[in-house]
């Protein structure tokens, strides 16, 4: 009894450090994971021409171009918006402590200042200290997506083959859930943020933000961006209100903030995919909506994947719980 406890401890122990060890990289395995699922199709197709692990460095260097520079870009950009935003918060506190507000206003808005500067200059700052873990997490990011390409067949042997007897049944309904659940996901997200892409470009020309060349990269930026929950394509439409508004267009600025909130961001993510991913998984719109927005609220841009598959898979338990409960 002895030592099962003190063998109990050590695996609790190793299991503990694993997860420390592995909990910094959980977000480049996660989309590595993703991202491999969702290049299979094409990465069954290639293998058959060049290979399997021709056809996997093949899609991993792809992987690795278009990673390397939408990183590279993003840590800019970033980084400019983050110094920028520094910049207009000190200059907005300036000019609001030179108004002729009350003194108890103005000792509020100076303890405000004192501590709210300090703290964004930190922020801003520690930009320049990324990098470096940027480059490892892209780095896991593409082992992971190559790794489970290759070995993907052998994986899904695996974890077939790992479906205890007695409960085969609900394992494979459980696997199929999360296969349905996660292709619409994939395919939602893809699909969406296409149109929005589409739809931001359309917006930049009808309300005559930029011409044509622009609006194009507008709408391709705004398709990358849908990607990056921090990000997403209300920057793009905001950066062209705030330009209105600062020369004085105010009726354009209305107009291009209600069409990019309604149409690009953030409305149609919390309307238009949940009903979408809730048509092909054949779940209630409702559980979907809760699923990624209480998903994203705990686990961050994860948990708008997980979120709808945990949900799903709770349905699945609960309709197995009711039919072995209706046995007794």
């Amino acid at each position: 009894m002895k030592a099962m406890i003190i063998w109990a401890v050590v695996i609790l122990l190793i299991l503990y450090l694993s997860w420390r060890v592995v909990a910094p990289l959980v977000g480049p395995i996660f989309f590595g994971l993703v991202l491999a699922y969702a290049a299979y199709p094409l990465h069954s197709r290639l293998k058959r021409r060049f290979g399997n692990k021709a056809s996997g460095i093949i899609l991993t260097l792809g992987m690795l171009l278009v990673g390397g520079v939408l990183t590279f870009e993003l840590l800019l950009m970033s980084a400019r918006v983050a110094a920028s935003f520094y910049h207009n918060v000190e200059d907005f506190l300036t000019w609001l402590l030179a108004q002729p507000l009350p003194k108890n206003v103005l000792d509020f808005i100076g303890n405000f200042s004192n501590q709210l500067i300090p703290k964004l200059a930190d922020y801003v700052s520690s930009y320049a200290f990324s990098l470096p873990k940027y480059l490892v997490q892209l780095f896991v990011f593409l082992l992971v997506f190559y790794y489970a390409l290759v070995y993907a067949d052998e994986i899904k042997s695996y974890v077939v083959r790992s479906l205890p007897t007695e409960n085969r049944r609900l394992g494979e309904e459980i696997l199929s859930n999360v296969n349905k659940t996660l292709k619409a996901l994939v395919r939602v997200w893809l699909l969406l943020n296409i149109a929005k892409g589409f739809l931001m470009t359309l917006g930049f020309l009808i309300f005559k933000v930029s011409d044509v060349y622009t609006a194009v990269v507008a709408g391709f930026l705004t398709f990358i961006f849908s990607f990056v929950p921090l990000f997403e394509g209300w920057m793009l439409w905001l950066i062209a209100a705030a330009y209105f508004a600062k020369e004085g267009l105010y009726l354009r600025a209305i107009g291009i903030s209600l069409y990019g909130a309604f149409l690009v961001s953030p409305l149609p993510d919390y309307t238009i995919r949940p009903i979408l991913v809730a048509k092909d998984t054949n779940l209630d719109e409702t559980l979907v909506f809760i699923g990624m927005v209480g998903g994203a609220w705990t686990m961050g841009v994860k948990g708008i994947l997980i979120g709808p598959i945990v949900l799903n898979l709770m349905l699945t338990l609960l309709k197995e719980w009711k039919i072995v409960i209706g046995r007794k």
